[in-house]
């Protein structure tokens, strides 16, 4: 491989074969391998936003020439003699170039059996879309009216009051290419679509997550879940953690259609894939309920964000909101809404309220601790009926972004990290050889060589043991022949677990308690169902309380996201309890800094 680390003459033509994927692309103007990868539709992964700060896009060049960015001249994601693997976010064709993408850089289908189970008991089945069979006669030419006042007549106006103007201009072909016959599908007194006959009322349930997007496809006429799949948000192009997404969204002309295009993607995605595996057809989606903080909540919106990212960090709107499927370009039966559930404040938004609705038979007793742990890690502390609610930005760190090595859930991922009998002992995904290391990897990797003194107490790696190497003032351990774990890895889940935990302790002192005061604490979320309670807290993730004190109930905003779909009286639900939360802003505490660093050690 050649790399010239001066810029060079443009080509007037170049492309970027890649190796094993029998795709070949054509290079536009000065743009770098991952942003030529991302415009042609590849899902690559670029936690940092393709800042370079993180090793999530990986690629090896096998032949052709590159230049660096930014006059960089060594990019080399590790210290192993010739390991060519570099940040392509950093590298541009000067040539033809030939490229293998590494494992862990491909986006990946998430795992779903994380899923909390709904409570089916906790609100009655109460879809706010029915639907009805009708038989209508021929029209004769002595009739007046047209085919809509024929259906109200053979419906009554009673239940139809109403039609939207995407179902009107459905119902002349349906009815005279189904001999008039068709179910109508209304939501109180609106006549949303028409479907044909035998075709099943279906509904969607989205929790749109800063770095996960899981839907549930839902039969509103017996309340079955038929199917549910998970993909990564495509936003996570653009950056991991939300910062870096708003700014691209306020900064860039054009950015924030490019995250609201992305988030629309996933959803339109996942109702085609979820309608595919039943047979079914989006256009049989008559309701949609959606999820997320409050940036997921307003990039997907097409609200502004330039008043959120700032102190006080207002958002546009709390409240729930109804909104025409259409109006965000989602195609699915022509007059369904979209419900987005209400925020609390701040970023702390409706996938939160989601939490506390499905976990609510965890905390109505005594003094508890409900943590959503994600890229924006929620925390909500309830004493004597009192809910205080902050955000604490945690970052990807803890779910694989921003990692040297870190990589999603999926096949070859390390998932645990165990320090026995003077060993590192790894489990993989799937088995095999380890391409990358998970969240949960990530934080047993920090468990376990801080259990091994392989790191001191203040987060440095120590030279001595076999598994470090050292190059210049850089260090890392290496976990498998092409998993290491670096100083920078480690600095990273630091400050995230810091955060989290300074949030856990200003909301405890908040309400005069101390740790041993609280009786549960319930962690949620697809990843933080997979976390070692133990690793947690040997580095000082969670306060150091009787292990059976903690619930882990997986993905409870998918749940409870679910049950706002399938009942009124959840939606109504929903809404009492955003109102009912204090927003807890952790920026305003003038010490917040203070106990944010006194959590950074281990």
């Amino acid at each position: 491989m050649q790399v010239s680390d001066a810029l060079t003459k443009e080509p007037t033509r170049r492309v970027v074969h890649f190796a094993g994927l029998d795709l070949v692309i054509e290079v536009v103007g000065g743009e770098t391998l991952l942003q030529c990868a991302r415009r042609t539709g590849m899902r690559m992964v670029g936690a940092c936003g393709g800042e370079g700060a993180c090793g999530s896009c990986a690629f090896r060049i096998i032949s052709g020439k590159v230049e660096f960015l930014d006059g960089d001249v060594d990019d080399r994601l590790s210290f192993e003699q010739g390991n060519q693997w570099m940040r392509a976010c950093r590298i541009r064709p000067v040539t033809d170039c030939v490229v293998e993408v590494a494992p862990r850089a491909f986006a990946q289908v998430v795992r779903t059996d994380a899923e909390a189970d709904d409570d089916d008991a906790a609100f009655p089945f109460s879809p706010l879309v029915s639907s009805f069979d009708v038989e209508m006669a021929h029209p004769a030419l002595a009739e007046n009216g047209g085919d809509f006042e024929r259906l109200l007549n053979t419906l009554g106006k009673e239940r139809i009051r109403c039609c939207d103007l995407g179902a009107l201009q459905q119902l002349p072909p349906m009815l005279r290419e189904n001999d008039w016959r068709l179910r109508a599908c209304e939501r109180d007194g609106e006549l949303l679509g028409v479907i044909p006959v035998g075709k099943r009322l279906l509904g969607l349930a989205v929790d749109l997550g800063t770095t996960n997007v899981a839907a549930y496809l839902i039969d509103l006429e017996t309340g079955a879940r038929l199917a549910s799949l998970g993909l990564e948000n495509p936003q996570v192009a653009y950056g991991a953690d939300l910062i870096s997404r708003m700014n691209h969204a306020i900064r860039l002309s054009g950015g924030q259609r490019e995250l609201q295009r992305a988030a629309v993607e996933a959803i339109t995605t996942l109702a085609t894939d979820l309608c595919s595996a039943v047979s079914a057809s989006p256009d049989e989606i008559a309701d949609i309920t959606l999820c997320g903080n409050t940036a997921m909540h307003h990039l997907l919106l097409g609200l502004p964000v330039s008043q959120l990212g700032r102190a006080p960090f207002v958002p546009a709107a709390c409240t729930a909101l109804d909104i025409k499927t259409r109006d965000l370009g989602i195609s699915v039966l022509p007059g369904a809404y979209l419900h987005v559930l209400p925020n609390i404040g701040g970023f702390v938004g409706g996938d939160h309220v989601a939490t506390l609705l499905a976990t609510e038979k965890h905390w109505t007793e005594g003094t508890s601790l409900i943590v959503d742990v994600g890229t924006n890690t929620e925390i909500s502390l309830i004493h004597h009926g009192t809910i205080v609610t902050a955000s604490t930005p945690s970052g990807p760190a803890l779910e694989g972004g921003n990692i040297s090595s870190g990589m999603r859930a999926a096949h070859g991922a390390i998932e645990r990290v165990r320090f026995s009998s003077g060993d590192l002992q790894l489990e993989v995904i799937g088995g095999g050889i380890p391409v990358g290391i998970c969240g949960s990897g990530v934080v047993d990797a920090l468990a376990a060589l801080s259990r091994a003194q392989i790191i001191d107490r203040r987060g440095r790696i120590c030279l001595g043991h076999p598994a470090v190497r050292e190059a210049g003032d850089r260090r890392e351990c290496l976990l498998a022949p092409q998993v290491a774990f670096t100083q920078e890895d480690v600095r990273a889940v630091q400050l995230a677990k810091a955060a989290i935990r300074a949030g856990i302790d200003l909301l405890i002192r908040e309400y005069g308690l101390v740790e041993s005061d609280i009786d549960r604490v319930v962690i949620a979320g697809a990843f933080g169902v997979y976390l070692d309670v133990r690793s947690c807290i040997r580095i000082g993730m969670f306060p150091d309380i009787p292990r059976e004190r903690f619930t882990q109930v997986g993905n409870a905003a998918g749940a409870g996201v679910r049950m706002t779909l399938t009942s009124r009286d959840a939606r109504e639900k929903a809404g009492e309890l955003a109102v009912r939360c204090r927003h807890f802003d952790l920026s305003t505490q003038p010490d917040f800094q203070k106990v944010f660093m006194k959590r950074i050690g281990l």
